[in-house]
């Protein structure tokens, strides 16, 4: 009997699967390989599609941008037409817009000037053609002050007010007992419940009105012969500077003449130039304003005449007194008055130069002198 080992027995097996398993995988391993070459030229074949598309929409995309560039550029020259022609409107809507405001204005500043003459009575046939003479009345002494008389009708009286501050008025019968030496016994006391300022005082109608020292732009209506107060306003944009560079001490300047009362100061927003407002006395109240191209530099006082701003400048050092810049609030031309005009007095300054309508006259203080102008008018043309 022959033994057989376990051993040779299992190699054989093993041999022999061995040679079973390798021509199997290597049928797998070529169809593996078949397999991965087909894919290989599928994704070939796939890239050269992709690539080909990609290549379209890269002209496709030149294409589409050249077009939206045409049509930015065309929207573009749209928009410049349509602000072109909506400028052409607006500019012809703004003309008619313009010249319709224009034409309103025009009939606001003629209803204006229709009113302003109704109110102010247009009545001035005159104007201011010279000086016929000069008187001096009284001496006083005081350099600054301001004497005057009532135009109305049946006044008579004088009245004095010495000193740029002070609350006493004294009160003459009539020019002749102003004269008179010892004036301050023949003199009416009248105090007054606060002291002026300045002196632009104005006495019309009975009452005496005057800037309120103390206050930036009051003004006082008193009423003399009852010796009490009828009346208070405060005048707008006044105080701030003198009335006249010259004059200091005062910085409103109330004046009458045909018209009424009025009100004078300067604003430094306008150049310093003189303003003039109409006042209504028995309420108190502005009733119009007026810028003036008149300067209160080297002005030394001013007074209304027939709506007329007359103002009167010298030298700082004091010199030889002129009436140069004139203003009609009506806006009637003054050619036929005289620019230039000058007060015949000696070499020296004015304190204050006030109209009086009913006499034709100027009252002035003038270094201490009470002087009087009598006027040479002239009719208008």
């Amino acid at each position: 009997m022959r033994v057989t080992s376990p051993g040779c027995d299992a190699h054989r097996i093993s041999t022999s699967s061995h040679v079973f398993f390798f021509p199997q995988l290597k049928k797998r391993m070529e169809k593996c390989n078949q397999d991965v070459l087909g894919y290989v030229e599928e994704f070939r074949d796939f890239s050269k599609m992709v690539l080909s598309r990609l290549a379209g929409l890269n002209t496709a995309k030149a294409e589409l941008k050249r077009e939206v560039e045409n049509l930015l550029t065309r929207l573009e020259h749209a928009q410049r037409d349509i602000e072109y022609f909506g400028s052409v409107t607006d500019s012809n809507a703004c003309v008619e817009v313009h010249e319709g405001l224009v034409e309103q204005q025009l009939l606001e500043e003629a209803e204006e000037k229709k009113r302003l003459k109704l109110m102010l009575n247009a009545s001035c046939d005159h104007v201011l053609a010279g000086i016929k003479s000069l008187k001096i009345v009284k001496k006083t002494g005081e350099k600054h002050g301001s004497w005057m008389k009532d135009p109305g009708k049946k006044h008579a009286k004088i009245y004095l007010l010495s000193g740029s501050v002070n609350n006493v008025v004294l009160e003459f019968s009539s020019i002749m007992a102003f004269m008179e030496n010892n004036q301050t016994l023949k003199a009416r006391r009248v105090p007054l419940p606060w002291p002026w300022q300045g002196t632009g005082h104005a006495i019309y109608q009975g009452f005496l009105f005057y800037h309120r020292h103390g206050s930036l732009n009051e003004i006082i209506k008193f009423n003399i012969l009852r010796r009490n107060v009828a009346g208070q306003m405060l005048l707008p944009g006044a105080g701030r500077i003198p009335a006249y560079q010259l004059s200091p001490q005062t910085k409103i300047d109330l004046a009458v003449d045909e018209q009424g009362l009025w009100a004078l100061h300067a604003e430094p927003e306008i150049g310093a130039n003189i303003v003039v407002t109409k006042i209504e006395p028995v309420s108190m109240a502005v009733e119009h304003s007026w810028d003036t191209p008149c300067s209160s530099r080297d002005a030394e006082a001013a007074f209304m005449a027939c709506n007329t701003l007359h103002v009167v400048y010298n030298s700082p050092s004091g010199g030889s007194s002129h009436i140069q810049c004139l203003y009609d609030v009506l806006g009637a031309p003054s050619a036929h008055s005289s620019p230039g005009l000058r007060l015949p007095k000696r070499q020296g300054s004015h304190s204050t130069v006030h109209y009086n309508p009913k006499e034709q006259q100027l009252f002035a203080w003038g270094d201490g002198s009470q002087i009087l102008y009598k006027l040479h008018t002239e009719k208008k043309v």
